[in-house]
């Protein structure tokens, strides 16, 4: 569901956004309104919505002011606006998209899928970096057993930075330097691994969560503590949000 927050001060003009969006799909939810900025500005500092529709013409605040009074930006700004002209400045004050009154449906139906892209990218960024804060909180130590070359090594979950994928092989990466390299596919040795201290950001890559310290949102690149650089695939998702 996507929730949506509305500022406008014409109350008209709140009801009828609201009704078009209501009426476009049954995954959007008006969760709140205000013709007041000031009282919009209180409940976002509080409250993080999906998407924020904005109205640049208000007498008290104007849009553009709104926009750099709010401490809290993490999500995407659509403005509405009866004049043209405010297009570009709209889209430079890191506005998502713009709307000019009055609202057509199909506008208003290509904007919602922006804002999907949109969130749909961020979320990830931010799953996982909730997912490495609380991590960071836990001690977790295990001995994982590795069946390989006819013996079995049993090793610290501390001891391995990540393991790469080479097809219908894998190679486990160790702290001090060495590389194990093992006939299994990456599937197979993920399962081997403790769920909780592995987590695999990549089709080709699974990495210890303890040994990252830098997370590159907008690269899409972890930084293990050797200066290892992996990247985080964008198609993977659905395991960054399975993973919780």
């Amino acid at each position: 569901m996507l929730e949506a927050v509305l500022v406008d001060d014409e109350s008209k003009a709140l009801e009828s956004l609201s009704w078009e969006l209501s009426n476009l799909s049954d995954e959007v939810k008006v969760i709140a309104s205000f013709t007041d900025a000031y009282k919009a500005l209180d409940y976002l500092e509080k409250n993080t919505p999906d998407c924020l529709f904005l109205d640049i013409e208000m007498p008290s605040m104007d849009g553009f002011q709104f926009i750099k009074s709010l401490r809290n930006k993490n999500f995407p700004v659509v403005i509405t606006t009866a004049y043209n002209q405010y297009a570009l400045k709209a889209l430079k004050n890191e506005a998502i998209d713009y709307l000019l009154k009055p609202i057509d449906s199909d506008d208003l139906n290509d904007t919602i899928i922006k804002v999907k892209k949109y969130n749909s990218k961020n979320y990830t960024a931010d799953r996982l970096e909730r997912i490495l804060i609380n991590f960071n909180s836990k001690s977790i130590k295990k001995k994982i057993t590795i069946n390989t070359d006819g013996k079995l090594l049993f090793l610290e979950s501390e001891e391995i930075l990540y393991v790469e994928s080479d097809g219908n092989y894998s190679t486990l990466f160790l702290e001090d330097g060495q590389k194990i390299l093992l006939t299994k596919k990456l599937k197979e040795v993920n399962q081997i691994l403790p769920q909780e201290s592995f987590f695999r950001i990549h089709n080709s890559f699974v990495v210890n969560l303890g040994k990252i310290k830098e997370f590159l949102k907008t690269d899409g690149y972890v930084i293990l503590s050797t200066n290892h650089k992996i990247p985080v695939s964008r198609q993977k998702k659905s395991d960054f949000l399975d993973l919780l």
